[in-house]
C-alpha cells in the first residue's frame, strides 16, 4: 500500500524581494501595529511627564493622574516592543524557512538545464546565508517603519512646544542624511561583493569534498587547502569594507547626534529663561531632541536591509525558472508502458547531443542502451523520463506525450536508478523509501531484496534502521540501494543508467535475474556499459555521436566489429570487464545522475 504526499504548488512571484513582502502579510501587519504603537506611546510620554511636573509645580501636590498616565504609557511601550520582538522573531523564521523551501522547489521542478547554471556550493550558500538575511527585510523594514515616527513626532512636538527649538534642530540634520546616504550605498555595494566571495569559497569547498578520494590519491591536499582559502583575501577586504562603510557612519552620527541635542536643549534653556516655556516644557523638549536625533537608530536597520536586498538579488535567478510545463493530460490507466521517441533532438551550448533520434521500447519489454563515452547514453535515458526535456522532437508513454503529463504523476510511473544514487533519508529505511509516493515497510525489504541489498543491510547495526551516517557503505552497496529504492516504487517504466556499474558479476547476475521477473510487468531501459547487461535486454539501441547507430538484438549487432568495440576490442558474450567500485558518495555529489551526464 502506497501513500501519496501532496505536491505543494510553488508561489506565483518570480522574485524573493516581491515574495518576501508578500509572505506572513498578518504578522507584519502585527509587527508593524505594535511597532508604530510603541513609537506612539513613545512620543505621548514626554507630553505626560511635562504637563506632570508642571502640575506639581503649580500646585504643590503629587500629581496621581499624571503619574498613572506616564506609568501607563511606559508599560505599553515595554509590553508592545516585547511583542514586536517575539512576533517579528517567529515571522522572519517563518519567511526564512519558506523562502528556502519555494527556492529549493523551483531549482528542483524546473528544466535541469536551469538548476545546473549555479554551482552547488553557491546554491548552498545561496539557499543558507543569503535567505536568511532575504527574509529578514520584511521585519527589518517594518520596524524601521516605525522607528522614523520617533524622529518626526520627536520634531514636530518640538515645532508645537516652541518654534525655536525645532530651528536648532534642523540646522545639522542635512549632514545627518548625507551620512545615512552614504551608509546605504556603501553596505549594498560592500555586501554583494562579500557574498559574491562568500559563494566561491562554499563551491570550492564542496567541490573538495566530493573529489576527497582524488585528492588524498594525488597528495594535493596542499594546493586543494590553498584553493580553497585564496578568497579570502577578498571576502577579509570586503568584511572590512562593509564594518568601515557603518563604522563612519555610526561614527559620524555619535557626534552630530549629541551636538544636536546639544544645540536644542540650549535653545530651549534660553527660551526657559525668558519666559517663553514651563519647566515641564522643558523636561518635554529634552525628551524629544532625544527622540527627533534617534535617527541614528535607523543606521543599524538600512544596513541590515541593503544587505538583505543584495541577498534577495542572489536568490532572483533561482525563482525566474518557471516549473516543467505539462498540459493535465492522463496517461492510460493500463497501459503497458510503450515509450516512443519521435525525432528527439538537445542542444546544449550550440552542440547537439541527441540529433533525430527516433526509437520505440515496446511496453513490458527491455533495451539496452549502448555507445561508446559521450554518445548521449545518459542523455537518452534522462530525455525517456523527461528529467529533462528535448529542444525538438516528442517522447511518449503510452501515445500521451511527457511535455502533458503531471510531473507528479509521471514520477510515479517512471523510476529511475543511478550510477552514483544521492542516499537521502535518515535511515537506510528512508533511503529506499524516498520517492513521491511512499512504500510500506514490507514492500522497501521486498525491493532490498529483489536489489540484493537485504544481506548487507542485516549486517548493519540497526538493520533497516540503522541511521545513514552509521552505515558506511562501499560503492556497490550505494547502488544496490539505489535499485532497491527504484524497485519500491511500481511504475510502468523503470530506467537504470548504469546503475549496475559497481556491482560484482555475481550480484549483477542476481540484479538481471529480479529485472527479467518484471519482464512484461515493467518497461526497463538499462544504460549499458557491459556485455552481459545488452545481452540480457530484448532490444538494444546503439547511439553514436548523439544518433541511432543501429536498434536490433544483441546477438545480431555483435556480428559488427564496431559494435563489439563498443564494450571491449577483446570482449566476447561471455567474457565482460568489470569496473571497479567508487566509494559511496555523498547526497551533495551525483554528477552521473544528471541529465546532462553523457
Amino acid at each position: 500500500m502506497t501513500r501519496s504526499r501532496p505536491a505543494e504548488p510553488s508561489p506565483p512571484s518570480t522574485t524573493s524581494s516581491g515574495w518576501t513582502l508578500g509572505a506572513g502579510r498578518g504578522s507584519l501587519a502585527v509587527v508593524l501595529l505594535c511597532s508604530a504603537g510603541a513609537a506612539l506611546a513613545a512620543l505621548a510620554l514626554p507630553v505626560a511627564l511635562g504637563l506632570t511636573i508642571d502640575e506639581l509645580i503649580t500646585e504643590g501636590r503629587v500629581p496621581w493622574r499624571g503619574l498613572l498616565l506616564c506609568a501607563a504609557l511606559t508599560a505599553t511601550e515595554v509590553l508592545l516592543d516585547a511583542a514586536v520582538a517575539v512576533v517579528g522573531g517567529v515571522t522572519t523564521a517563518s519567511v526564512t524557512a519558506r523562502l528556502r523551501t519555494t527556492v529549493l522547489d523551483r531549482v528542483v521542478r524546473a528544466d535541469p538545464r536551469h538548476g545546473t547554471a549555479v554551482a552547488t556550493g553557491d546554491l548552498t550558500t545561496r539557499l543558507t546565508a543569503n535567505a536568511a538575511e532575504a527574509a529578514a527585510v520584511p521585519v527589518t523594514a517594518a520596524t524601521a517603519c516605525a522607528t522614523v515616527l520617533l524622529p518626526i513626532g520627536g520634531f514636530v512636538g518640538l515645532l508645537l512646544i516652541d518654534a525655536w527649538t525645532a530651528v536648532a534642530l534642523l540646522v545639522g540634520t542635512p549632514a545627518f542624511l548625507v551620512l545615512l546616504t552614504a551608509l546605504v550605498r556603501g553596505t549594498a555595494a560592500a555586501a554583494a561583493d562579500y557574498q559574491r566571495e562568500q559563494a566561491l569559497v562554499a563551491t570550492r569547498l564542496t567541490e573538495t569534498l566530493d573529489g576527497a578520494a582524488t585528492v588524498r590519491a594525488a597528495h594535493t591536499a596542499t594546493r586543494e587547502r590553498a584553493r580553497v582559502l585564496e578568497p579570502l583575501t577578498a571576502l577579509a577586504v570586503h568584511g572590512r569594507r562593509t564594518w568601515q562603510v557603518h563604522g563612519r557612519a555610526v561614527g559620524g552620527s555619535a557626534v552630530l547626534l549629541p551636538l544636536l541635542t546639544f544645540l536644542v536643549l540650549a535653545v530651549g534653556g534660553v527660551r526657559l529663561a525668558a519666559g517663553a516655556i514651563s519647566v515641564g516644557e522643558l523636561l518635554a523638549v529634552s525628551r524629544y531632541a532625544v527622540l527627533a536625533v534617534g535617527l541614528g537608530a535607523l543606521t543599524g536597520a538600512l544596513s541590515a536591509i541593503s544587505r538583505g536586498r543584495a541577498a534577495a538579488r542572489r536568490l532572483d535567478p533561482l525563482l525566474a525558472p518557471a516549473a516543467m510545463p505539462h498540459r493535465s493530460l492522463t496517461l492510460p490507466p493500463d497501459g503497458p508502458g510503450t515509450v516512443e521517441l519521435r525525432d528527439v533532438e538537445v542542444v546544449r551550448d550550440g552542440e547537439r547531443l541527441l540529433r533525430e533520434v527516433s526509437l520505440t521500447v515496446p511496453g513490458g519489454t527491455s533495451m539496452a542502451v549502448v555507445g561508446r563515452s559521450g554518445a548521449g547514453k545518459s542523455l537518452l535515458a534522462a530525455v525517456a523520463g523527461r528529467l529533462t526535456d528535448p529542444d525538438a522532437g516528442t517522447v511518449t508513454l503510452d501515445g500521451v506525450p511527457l511535455d502533458g503529463v503531471d510531473p507528479i504523476r509521471l514520477r510515479d510511473e517512471v523510476g529511475y536508478a543511478f550510477a552514483r544514487p544521492a542516499l537521502l533519508g535518515g535511515t537506510v529505511e528512508d533511503t529506499i523509501a524516498f520517492g513521491a509516493t511512499l512504500p510500506s515497510s514490507e514492500e522497501v525489504r521486498s525491493a532490498a531484496r529483489a536489489a540484493s541489498a537485504d544481506g548487507f543491510i542485516g549486517l548493519l547495526p540497526q538493520g533497516y534502521r540503522t541511521p545513514l551516517e552509521l552505515a558506511p557503505l562501499s560503492g556497490g552497496e550505494c547502488q544496490r540501494l539505489g535499485l532497491a529504492r527504484a524497485f519500491a516504487h511500481t511504475g510502468r517504466v523503470l530506467i537504470l543508467d548504469d546503475a549496475t556499474s559497481s556491482l560484482d558479476t555475481v550480484t549483477e547476475r542476481q540484479v538481471q535475474r529480479a529485472l527479467a521477473r518484471r519482464a512484461g510487468s515493467r518497461t526497463r531501459i538499462v544504460v549499458a556499459h557491459r556485455v552481459s547487461s545488452a545481452a540480457d535486454a530484448d532490444h538494444v539501441v546503439w547511439l553514436e555521436d548523439g544518433a541511432v547507430r543501429a536498434v536490433g538484438r544483441h546477438a545480431d549487432l555483435w556480428a559488427e566489429p564496431a559494435y563489439r568495440a563498443v564494450f571491449d576490442p577483446a570482449a566476447t558474450p561471455a567474457t565482460a570487464p568489470v569496473p571497479p567500485a567508487s566509494p559511496c558518495p555523498s547526497p551533495s555529489s551525483s554528477p552521473a545522475s544528471g541529465p546532462g551526464a553523457r
